[in-house]
């Protein structure tokens, strides 16, 4: 099963395009940098776990997400690289605006929102995250913003598609595409169905945050039993 999931770099990764050499003044024109491409299996590798395990295109283990049934922190996720340490971690936040009407406090919830942190920190979240609602069909899945001194503030990024059936993408305030959700394609003849699939990330936008989507795809629409379901 290990060898089926991983993704044959035959089929992923193109021959890099060739420079020819320098002839006069002419410079060699620079290939542009390949997108990275990452499977991903809605599996944890512990035992009795949920979660994610991540390869690269040579089926090196990457990323890896384990969630125990009963853990204690619940509202919260790990992201970890493959060594165990923690890279990210997603939190799910309530925002609440009280009213006084006809002397009744009355509680009005105007989301669902997530925080995205560097590595385990409380404080200063990377991405706000908020579950688009509308009442009205609309593309849009969820929205990011920046909130890091390390990145623009204000930044932000749209997600887009269908993640229930492995088709969306996000997209920054461009309109680029900066990392894709797909199906993975059937080998020998074996499908693998909705828990096994590719993410395509971009150079300019991190593998660790395009992660983290996942996971907060997972909570907002997939998996009921999500630590951070909205």
């Amino acid at each position: 099963m290990w060898k089926k999931i991983h993704p044959d770099s035959a089929i992923l990764n193109s021959p890099n395009p060739s420079i020819n050499a320098c002839s006069g003044n002419h410079r060699p024109t620079l290939p542009a940098a390949d997108p990275t491409t990452l499977i991903v299996w809605r599996k944890s590798l512990l035992f009795n776990c949920d979660g994610f395990t991540v390869f690269d295109s040579t089926g090196n283990l990457v990323y890896r997400v384990d969630n125990y049934p009963k853990c204690k922190n619940q509202g919260e996720i790990v992201l970890m690289d493959a060594a165990g340490k923690p890279l990210l971690t997603i939190r799910r936040k309530v925002e609440i605006l009280s009213e006084s009407l006809l002397d009744v406090q009355t509680k009005l919830i105007l989301g669902q929102y997530w925080g995205i942190y560097a590595g385990e920190t409380r404080s200063a979240p990377r991405f706000s995250a908020r579950k688009q609602m509308s009442f009205f069909r609309s593309r849009t899945l969820a929205r990011l913003t920046t909130s890091s001194v390390a990145v623009a503030v204000g930044e932000g990024y749209e997600v887009e598609g269908c993640y229930k059936q492995r088709r969306c993408a996000v997209f920054d305030e461009r309109r680029r595409e900066m990392a894709e959700i797909r199906q993975k394609e059937a080998v020998g003849g074996a499908a693998f169905g909705l828990d096994v699939f590719r993410l395509v990330v971009q150079p300019s936008f991190d593998a660790a945050v395009a992660m983290a989507v996942v996971v907060l795809l997972e909570g907002m629409i997939g998996s009921k039993s999500s630590p951070i379901k909205g």
